[in-house]
């Protein structure tokens, strides 16, 4: 079977890391309690650290440079692509990039911890397929569909229009869940956090 397409224009760039540390990849369609997880991931005293992704877009509100993201000009994003800084990277709409530098990923390793990412599923499963074992990749499912529109109308932050977009872009990224090491429903948040907790130590030999 193909796979699924997704509107969007996303590339993986094969690169050298230090790889002396492991990669967490964390993938959901939005509105599935990932960002949740990963919180709560990170809170839990594991031997990790939260890549920052870069972006092309402007910072909103009190964001800042290499904080909430690493803030690019279109110019200079479409540079670093070019001279290979990404380990992936995705373009969500013309002129607006989103992606993950390859400086970040060896900053965290040189502090000797692993690295933890939240990327779209399409990266997901290109960052798992070039680094293998040395990554583990795992997809937040919510319940269902209807759940997932629940979950998306109560947060009360989209139009309706936007949420129709957001459903039919999750029903496509659904179809990747097979491709991920690991999948964990979302029916109840807690076991949710305690499954991926789990997944992930057992992974680092924890």
């Amino acid at each position: 079977m193909s796979k699924p397409i997704i509107n969007c224009q996303l590339s993986i760039i094969n690169c050298q890391l230090i790889m002396d540390g492991k990669l967490i990849i964390i993938s959901a369609p939005s509105g599935s309690g990932k960002s949740t997880i990963i919180d709560y991931v990170l809170s839990q005293g594991l031997n990790l650290k939260f890549s920052i992704s870069a972006t092309s877009r402007s910072p909103r509100g009190k964001e800042k440079d290499g904080v909430e993201y690493y803030f690019l000009s279109e110019n200079d994003f479409r540079t670093r692509i070019d001279t290979g800084d990404f380990l992936e990277y995705e373009e969500v709409y013309p002129g607006l990039y989103y992606g993950t530098l390859k400086s970040e990923i060896n900053r965290i390793f040189a502090e000797g911890k692993n690295v933890i990412l939240d990327l779209d599923v399409v990266g997901g499963c290109h960052v798992k397929d070039n680094y293998g074992n040395k990554a583990l990749s795992i997809f937040i499912q919510p319940p269902s569909v209807e759940e997932l529109r629940k979950r998306l109308e109560a947060r009360g932050t989209d139009t309706p229009e936007t949420i129709s977009k957001r459903i039919s872009k999750a029903v496509k990224e659904m179809e990747y869940a097979s491709q991920f090491d690991k999948i964990i429903n979302n029916h109840n948040l807690e076991d949710a956090q305690q499954e991926t907790i789990l997944t992930i130590k057992k992974f680092l030999g924890s």
